[in-house]
């Protein structure tokens, strides 16, 4: 399926122009000749850095439309700009034999080192069709470790330069999961998936989201809102990873707060509707859910252990009683 794009959107006009001009100026050329070309546009654009990696699928595929019609030649979608490092991808999955397919394909268009699935607690054919795919590396473990322990497994035997983290559930478009890609390669330690525009009005938002907020709150991190860790896709550096610890991957709320006291780069980068394609299980049905019961005790344990060591008040330690009561209220 063709990416579609935002007609009204001016830096996809402009991308579409600049496309065009570099292939014409290159003549017959290949995906990597138009792959620099977009890096070096998009060094010269004056697309604001905070906009860079939400427009870029939009950007990337309207330069890459310009540039063959330019070069006349087919250039294959998708198109990022030159990644210089290598990167990997880990997707976790239990009785996703329906999904997995989709999931791989879109993934297998993108410039992946390494695709590695974690299948683990399945009782259908979820194995058989992720080794179906060449290149693609299975890790088949009968007991179920739900996603968190199978990422934190995954990112643990990965080799990449920059981790992308999947659910086996959710296909996303390649175009989408670039962002991510990019964002990590250009300085991103932790690159998160922004759900804000997928939520409604703090009034209306359940009790997981109200913890994602406060707890990115409490650290100082009023900007991130509910954007977290326990959301895919996201995906983080070595660096950030080996900072963290594999095992702290497991309690995603855990390494986003020991993220933040390390002072990593974490920016929400691109919006991946998970919300509405998630798949719907009795254990995230209804109030009080056994999944969201999880959540919430994770958020309330990484919540704990930064208290034992910031302090009670966090990074409001030198915040008068009643300072504190008026910022709290007004959560």
């Amino acid at each position: 399926m063709a990416y579609r794009l935002t007609r009204s959107s001016r830096w996809e006009r402009l991308a579409l122009s600049a496309g065009g001009m570099s292939g014409r100026r290159r003549g017959a050329a290949s995906k990597r000749d138009a792959s620099m070309a977009l890096g070096q546009w998009l060094a010269s654009s004056g697309i604001p850095q905070h906009q860079l990696y939400h427009v870029l699928p939009g950007v990337a595929e309207a330069f890459r439309r310009g540039y063959a019609r330019g070069a006349r030649q087919s250039i294959p979608a998708p198109l990022l700009p030159p990644l210089n490092g290598r990167a990997s991808v880990i997707v976790s999955a239990c009785n996703e034999a329906g999904s997995i397919p989709m999931v791989l394909r879109e993934l297998k268009r993108l410039p992946f080192h390494e695709i590695i699935v974690v299948e683990n607690g399945s009782h259908d054919h979820t194995y058989a069709a992720a080794r179906a795919f060449e290149g693609v590396t299975v890790i088949h473990i009968p007991e179920l470790l739900g996603h968190d322990v199978a990422r934190a497994l995954g990112a643990k035997m990965s080799t990449g330069d920059i981790v992308l983290f999947m659910d086996g559930d959710m296909p996303v478009p390649a175009e989408k999961l670039s962002s991510y890609l990019v964002a990590a390669d250009r300085g991103v330690d932790v690159a998160l998936n922004d759900i804000m525009p997928l939520l409604p009005e703090f009034g209306r938002q359940d009790e997981v989201t109200r913890c994602k907020t406060f707890l990115n709150r409490m650290l100082g991190r009023d900007d991130l809102e509910a954007n977290s860790l326990t959301a895919v896709p996201h995906a983080m550096t070595r660096q950030a990873l080996e900072s963290i610890g594999y095992a702290n991957l497991s309690v995603p709320p855990r390494a986003q707060t020991l993220a933040i006291r390390q002072g990593l780069r974490i920016e929400a980068v691109q919006t991946v509707d998970v919300l509405s394609v998630n798949r719907r299980r009795k254990t995230n049905r209804g109030k009080d859910n056994p999944v969201a019961k999880l959540i919430i005790g994770d958020h309330i344990e990484a919540l704990g252990d930064t208290m034992k060591n910031l302090g009670g008040r966090l990074q409001w330690g030198q915040v008068s009683r009643t300072e504190l009561a008026l910022r709290r209220n007004s959560l």
